[in-house]
């Protein structure tokens, strides 16, 4: 039997609103893990504040050796992994690390798991996203690019100026 080289990235369903808590617990039993978080501001009746949530809803991500599966389901809050043509669904490490560059600016992001029809692929040329691909679309009448996450069937819409990209 071969013995896998290094771990990957599996995206990993949790039960509704236990995104934080099971993310705690992979972390207490040592596993590498990545929850997306974004900064949004609520409104309550009397007050607003700022809160952290989940970027993708009910999703983290654990970079582990497939051996390790079974632990992962064993930790409270995880549900399930995802599929994808019957195999449990990796990541590419770019992807992770491009959901990383886009949290790490102040762009305003917007997820979505509609289906976008698949357009031009460009790369951003200038600016904190510099090197970025994915694919411009026209969304609800804005121009935006779209990075598309395959293995989760949902988008991160980033506002993006024309003058920015450049064709692929």
């Amino acid at each position: 039997m071969l013995k896998e080289a290094s771990p990957k990235w599996y995206p990993v369903y949790t039960h509704s609103r236990a995104e934080k808590q099971a993310y705690d617990l992979l972390l207490k039993k040592g596993i590498e893990a990545y929850l997306p978080l974004q900064k949004t501001l609520k409104q309550w009746s009397d007050r607003k504040k700022w809160v952290s949530e989940p970027l993708f809803k009910s999703y983290l991500f654990v970079r582990i050796f497939q051996k390790q599966q079974t632990e992962i389901l064993m930790t409270k809050g995880i549900a399930r992994f995802l599929y994808h043509s019957g195999k449990i669904a990796n990541m590419p490490d770019q992807q992770i690390n491009e959901i990383q560059m886009l949290l790490s600016t102040e762009m305003d992001l917007e997820v979505t798991s509609d289906h976008i029809s698949p357009g031009e692929k460009v790369v951003i040329k200038a600016g904190p996203l510099i090197g970025l691909t994915g694919e411009l679309v026209s969304y609800k009448s804005q121009k935006q690019l779209i990075i598309r996450l395959e293995n989760l069937g949902q988008s991160i819409l980033v506002n993006a100026h024309a003058a920015l990209v450049d064709k692929l």
